[in-house]
Formats: structure tokens, sequence, C-alpha cells
């Protein structure tokens, strides 16, 4: 396992690459700069960037995959770069010069993006230790319980790391919390408490605290004790904290869970912010390594990386292309005002294409954006009908008849929400928690929000399956199939299906 730092001559590019991009604006944590070969590279990346964590499987699968995608020559592995403080970036060694400089500036947007964008704002900088004390948990865990136990554990729990709220940390949640506790005890009968006025005079005290009154109040409390408590109070997204509150774990199975969940949080906003980051990445090498890095001799070569990084495959979205064109689109409008009431009032086609009232606030547009976005917001907001016809924008779907993927439509409205509804929430369905005492039996149902698009029952049923193992009682989950309301019902054996009249 072969790891470097910097030789002289990669250290002094990066001391200019660093002067270049704050002379830019761009203003990032320490980065420590790491020169791997291949395998070692591949072994990082398939931990997530991380040199240390939990032993599992998975990790050994996906180094199998990177790893063979190298070697058949089918994918390569430019850059990596983890979000902590200081931050750490890794290097190919026997990539030429030309190809590191442009990973060192990619690398230092990167790290300006987690520093700035507000959706990074909540993580753990310190995650470097923190995945090796996670790795050393679960060890101990495995010495003490077996491999196996652990390992089939850890599986249950990383097939439901996505059931979390990705909104949670930025936002109060009623559903998070607890309000009353489940478990009490209630008192009973003529203890239960009434609202009673305060009375001066005791010669009043009938009239202002009517007992026939104060009768009806505990006979309606009496009658709510009788009815089954339903918890959580709303509903809840956040699915694996409803698991670590209420779930019957033993306490290693707790920590693994609560692990999991942790590692889960912190790579949310990484997914959620893909095609800004990546974007912003991609603007800054660009500019960087034309304006101020690039020597005669590397152009060709520079220009033939940065193509591949930005080339698009048909039928794919490249995160990279789409951020940094809309990016440089966000520039361009700014810059010469192509925005606000006059501009979208104007009807002359040929007036809007020449508009340009010479504003200059590209920049700081840009960099607007870099603070407050993530990819949906992103979209949302900047996503033009002149960017859809500039970038050749369109929709499609698979038709049976033909046995192809067809263009349906060019429409700005149609092609913004197909990308809107493929972006939140990673495209994933919104499943929340309704009931953890379901039927008063200690049933766990669950409400799919649908969307106009089907679960994949195959992936359902395995999922409601590791819920139940978690869960130990049976699982319920109120979607639609094929139109028709359903509850889908696990008990731990088998499934069954019930047709719902309308959803509860």
């Amino acid at each position: 396992m072969k790891r470097t730092r910097l030789s002289p001559e990669l250290e002094t590019a990066w001391v200019q690459i660093q002067e270049y991009a704050r002379g830019f604006g761009l203003d990032f944590f320490p980065i420590i700069f790491e020169v791997l070969d291949y395998k070692t590279l591949y072994e990082v990346a398939a931990l997530g960037g991380f040199p240390v964590r939990y032993p599992h499987w998975r990790f050994g699968m996906e180094y199998n995959q990177l790893s063979k995608g190298y070697a058949y020559g089918l994918s390569v592995i430019y850059e990596m770069v983890i979000n902590t403080d200081p931050s750490y970036g890794y290097l190919l060694e026997g990539n030429e010069m030309v190809t590191q400089k442009m990973v060192m500036a990619h690398v230092a947007a990167h790290v300006d993006f987690f520093k700035h964008n507000m959706w990074f704002a909540h993580t753990n900088r310190k995650m470097l230790d923190e995945m090796a004390n996670h790795g050393s948990r679960i060890q101990r865990l495995v010495n003490r319980y077996g491999y196996d136990e652990v390992e089939n554990f850890v599986d249950l729990c990383l097939s439901l790391e996505n059931l979390i709220d990705y909104h949670a940390p930025y936002i109060k949640r009623p559903e998070s919390e607890v309000e009353e506790p489940i478990v009490e005890d209630e008192p009973k009968g003529e203890e239960l408490a009434v609202r009673e006025f305060k009375v001066e005079r005791n010669y009043m005290r009938d009239y202002i605290n009517p007992p026939k009154i104060l009768q009806q109040q505990r006979e309606k409390l009496e009658e709510a004790q009788k009815k089954p408590r339903r918890f959580p109070e709303n509903p809840q997204k956040d699915i694996l904290l409803f698991l670590l509150n209420y779930a019957p774990l033993k306490r290693w199975q707790h920590a693994i869970l609560e692990i999991i969940r942790d590692e889960a949080y912190y790579f949310a906003p990484q997914g959620m912010t893909k095609i800004i980051n990546e974007g912003w990445a991609s603007y800054w090498h660009s500019r960087i390594m034309t304006e101020k890095m690039l020597q005669d001799s590397e152009i060709i070569s520079f220009a033939d990386q940065h193509a591949g990084v930005v080339s698009v495959s048909s039928g794919r979205l490249n995160p990279y292309k789409l951020g940094l064109e809309l990016l440089r689109h966000i520039e361009d409008r700014w810059d010469k005002g192509k925005f606000g009431k006059e501009y979208e009032e104007c009807d002359d086609l040929q007036v809007k294409r020449n508009w340009d009232q010479k504003f200059g606030l590209g920049r700081e547009k840009i960099f607007e954006a870099r603070k407050l976005h993530n990819d949906v917001t992103f979209i949302d907001t900047f996503l033009t009908p002149e960017f859809i016809v500039e970038q050749k924008l369109f929709s499609f779907e698979y038709n049976p008849g033909t046995n192809y993927y067809e263009i349906v439509s060019r429409d700005f409205k149609i092609i913004k929400e197909k990308l809107l509804f493929q972006l939140t929430n990673f495209g994933q369905p919104y499943i929340y928690v309704e009931d953890g005492n379901y039927k008063n039996r200690g049933e766990l149902y669950l409400r799919h929000q649908h969307g106009g698009v089907d679960l994949k029952l195959d992936y359902a049923h395995d999922t409601m399956k590791n819920l139940h193992t978690i869960w130990t009682q049976p699982v319920h989950l109120e979607t639609v199939v094929n139109k028709q309301p359903k509850i889908i019902s696990f008990d731990g054996s088998e499934f069954r299906e019930t047709k719902l009249d309308k959803p509860t």
C-alpha cells in the first residue's frame, strides 16, 4: 500500500493554485494531498474516501468493481476529496502533470463548496476520526458477538440507511419529537386532572366551577384513556430514528444502527448537491487552468481531460456538465441583466438574445448560488427555457412498440418537472411512520406518499422483511398499486394485500 506526499514539483504547483483560487474569491479549509497508487486509491474510494471504516463485505465488493473498471480501461478515478477540516485530497500516482494540476484545482473548489454551502453546515468536520471510532466500535462488537451476527445486522441497517429525513438537520419537525411518554402511570377516576378556575370566594365555587361540567370533563378524559394511544403523534419520516427510539434492540444493535444513521446523515448533503457541487468544481478548475496554470504544451492534454469530465453520453445526465453550464448561464444572465420584470416581459426574441445591461453581477450571483442552494433549489430557481434550448435537453421514454427509448418532449415545463422529480429525495419514495401501535397491537404502520409512481414491489417486500426483523412485529405499508390504494402486510412469514376504499 503506497502513500506519499506531494513531490516538489507538485508542491510548487499547489502553492500557485491556492494563490490563484483565493484570488478568484475561493476560501477553503487547509487541504492535505496524498499521492496513492491505483490499488490504494481504489481501496480508499471503496471506503467512501476514508482510509479506515468498519469491516463489511460491501466495501470489498465496491473495491472489486472499481478496480476491475480501472484494469479493463472502463473508468478512472482522477480525484477524491473528503469533507473534513483539514480536508484530504487524493491524487493517482502516474498521472501526467497537467492532470494533477487540474485535479488540485478541482479539489480546492470542492472544499470551498464544503466550507460555505449551507447544506454542509451541520456536517461533522472531524469525520475522519469519527469514522475510525465507528470502525473500532464495530470491531469490538465483532470480537464479542461474532462476525456473522454483527455482519448480518449491519446488512439489515445498510438496507434501510436511506430511510432518514434528509431535511431534518435544517428544520425542526414536530414528528421527530415525542411530546409525552408513551408508557406512563395515568391517573384514574377522580384523580384525573380537569380544568378548574381559581375561586376567591367560597360561595361562588359552584357557579364558577359547576360540578356537572367538571364531571363531564372527567368522563371525556376517561373515554380518551380507553382509546389506544397512537405514536408518533405526527407522521415521522426519519424511520431510523423511530427504530432507535422504540424498536426492541439490544444495546449492541442500537449502537450499530446509530452509527449507520450518523454516517447516512453525513453523506446526505453530497447526494443533495451533486450537480451544483461538481459544476462548481468544474467551473473553477476550468478557469484556474485556462487563465492561470496551463503551459502551452499542456493545452491539448487539458482540453482532452476536461472534455472527458463534461462529456455527455446517450440517455444519461452528466452532473458535471449540467452544473458547469448552468453556472455559466447564471453568470452570463446576471452580467448582462437578463432577469427581472422588464426582461421577462420582453416579447422580441432578437432583443432578448442581444440584451446586455452590463450589470456585471455574475460572479456575485454564482457565489450566492454556491452558498444557498442544493440541486433541487438550484434547478428550480435558475433553469430557464433558453438554457433548455442551448443545451438541447429533452425528456424521453421507452416505447414498447419500437423497443427503443424515444424523445417525447422538448417542453420546458415537462423537462424541469422530470429533473426535479429525479432529484427530490434522490428519486426515492417518501415513506413515513404513521403508527407504531397499529390496532393497539404494537404493529408498525407505514405510509407511502404516492407521487404518481408505484413502488417496486420486490424492493418494498425486501425492505419490509428487514423492518420486521428489527421491529419483531408485523409491518404494514399503505401505498398505491396499479392505481388501487392498498395495504401490504408482512407478518414474518407471508405477504398479503388488502384493498382500501380510501387511503387512511
